[in-house]
C-alpha cells in the first residue's frame, strides 16, 4: 500500500503545480500538452481526483497515518 501512497503523492504534487501555474500565470499545462480541454485532459484530471480520494481513504483506513515507505520490523505502529 505504501507504493500506491507514494504514487498518489507524486500525482497530487504534479496536479498542484499545474493549478499553481493556472492561478499565477493563467496557463494550463495539461491543456497545453493535450491541445485544449479534451478526453486526454479529462483523463488526467480524473487520475488526480482518484489520487486525492485514495489518500483520503488511506488516511481513514490507517487512522490518520499515511505511509510512503513500507513498514519496517522496528516500527511499533
Amino acid at each position: 500500500m505504501a507504493i500506491i501512497n507514494l504514487i498518489a503523492y507524486i500525482i497530487l504534487l504534479i496536479g498542484g503545480l499545474n493549478w499553481g501555474i493556472v492561478g499565477i500565470f493563467n496557463w494550463n499545462l495539461v491543456e497545453a500538452i493535450f491541445g485544449g480541454f479534451n478526453v486526454g485532459s479529462i483523463i488526467i484530471y480524473i487520475i488526480v481526483l482518484l489520487a486525492a480520494l485514495w489518500l483520503i481513504i488511506s488516511a481513514i483506513i490507517n487512522k490518520g497515518v499515511i505511509r510512503i515507505w513500507p513498514k519496517s520490523n522496528n516500527d511499533k505502529n
